[in-house]
């Protein structure tokens, strides 16, 4: 927060906080009240930034409509923030800003302030009053009096900043996602290059671009990929560490192994949006995983996870060609138990299954257990010498991937017994050998 209201203040010193010739006439207003000109040459020579500040609200609160109150707003906003009083600066701009709601300059430093209330609080109007007032900053023409250089300067340093804004309203207001891309998109393309390239905003909205695009609603593996390299290759060594395993992660997610990665991160370190002649090779499609296990060797030899991937990904002939092998053998289930009764025991087998905590095992007991006897929920059933659970295939149903879900299966076996655990056999004991007798001391 402090360093961007600090980025704030380095752009309004460029922008000579871009409204003070709007208001030099009325630098030549007579204030005809001996009390009131008195008061106001009171509180505008004042040299302290917070006791001219207060003695401002005094003379306001005394003089509501002095002729006078529209550079008095602007030096209380010019105060304040020289005090460092965030609260109040914005406060003040608020009001200067229902007098002159097209000062750019002020319009930069609410907005400025404003997009940290929105990041620090999400709430929906503090976020959705930013992106109002940031829009109205990108609408704003510019001054008579201003060159077309300041003008160009003013823009170039402002408009980032109301295109960020915009789109952290879009992700924490509006919740929308596809919203906020574009806005990122269009603000980054604002920056020069070497702003990109070193930490600051433009470095800070390329990766919240890289969340964007790993995020469900708006999801493109690659594009998050690239803006996470892009990113990683110019963050500060204490932040890359955060950063690259989410770069692996969505590039293996989308690539399936790690492959070409350094030349990837080597592409995105020389451009800010991924060139077309950078290309990721899609993974194998889950059903090319499938067939991949299930012809890669003895299927019978699969373990539980593999088996349960290939009949819910497979392709209905590989599934089908599985299924023939499994049904009616018998086979360990190694898991953990999810919910238990006298005649049934849901299980988690695969490590998915046990992160959702959601039993991809179904076992229906050969006989009842007794009460005692039935497992609590958390219980993990191994192999021997531990206690096993066996059971045999019966039934299975598969539900495909929707909804940003991945495919799954539950099977259903029968004839399910618990083996007790296998204690090891108590080791011989020795007998002790005869002390040594001792001399008596003389």
């Amino acid at each position: 927060m402090k360093k961007q209201v600090f980025a704030s203040m380095v752009v309004l010193a460029g922008m000579g906080f871009a409204t003070v010739s709007q208001l030099k006439a009325q630098d030549n207003v007579t204030i005809k009240d001996p009390a009131e000109y008195n008061s106001y040459q009171l509180a505008s020579t004042q040299a302290d930034p917070k006791a001219k500040a207060a003695a401002y609200e005094s003379f306001l609160q005394a003089y509501p409509q002095t002729i006078v109150k529209k550079l008095v707003l602007h030096d209380l906003v010019d105060s304040y923030r020289k005090a460092g009083d965030n609260e109040h600066t914005l406060s003040a701009a608020d009001r200067y800003l229902q007098l002159d709601p097209n000062d750019f300059g002020v319009i930069y430093l609410a907005v400025a302030l404003k997009k940290g209330q929105c990041a620090k609080t999400s709430d929906a109007q503090v976020c959705n009053d930013l992106a109002v007032l940031a829009q109205k900053g990108l609408t704003v023409a510019k001054p008579a009096d201003a060159s077309d250089d300041e003008w160009k300067k003013s823009i170039a340093s402002a408009y980032p900043l109301f295109h960020s804004s915009i789109a952290l309203n879009d992700i924490l207001g509006k919740k929308d996602v596809k919203a906020a891309i574009e806005e990122y998109r269009t603000e980054l393309a604002l920056y020069p290059e070497e702003a990109t390239t070193v930490p600051g905003p433009a470095l800070a909205d390329t990766l919240q671009l890289a969340e964007a695009y790993a995020k469900p609603d708006a999801r493109d593996m690659v594009q998050a990929a690239w803006f996470y390299a892009r990113t990683w290759n110019f963050a500060p060594d204490t932040f890359k560490a955060q950063i690259e395993p989410k770069l692996e992660y969505w590039y293996k997610r989308y690539h399936g192994n790690i492959e070409g990665l350094d030349a990837f991160k080597a592409a995105a370190a020389t451009s800010l949006f991924k060139p077309d002649s950078v290309v990721v090779k899609p993974a194998p499609t889950p059903a090319d995983l499938a067939h991949q296990a299930l012809t890669g060797g003895d299927p019978t030899k699969l373990n539980l996870e593999d088996k349960e991937f290939v009949l819910a990904n497979g392709s209905k002939e590989d599934a089908e060609q599985l299924w023939a092998l499994m049904k009616g053998k018998e086979t360990p289930v190694p898991g953990v138990v999810i919910e238990a009764s006298a005649t049934v025991i849901k299980v988690a087998v695969t490590e998915g299954a046990k992160a959702n905590k959601v039993a991809d095992f179904i076992v229906n007991l050969k006989k009842p257990l007794e009460e005692k006897e039935i497992p609590a929920a958390g219980v993990e059933f191994k192999l021997q010498p531990a206690a096993q659970l066996d059971a045999v295939y019966d039934t299975y149903e598969a539900t495909p991937a929707a909804g940003g879900k991945e495919a799954s299966a539950q099977i259903v076996l029968r004839d399910g017994e618990i083996v007790p655990e296998k204690k090891a056999a108590p080791a011989a004991t020795k007998k002790a050998a005869p002390a040594a007798a001792h001399r008596k001391a003389h």
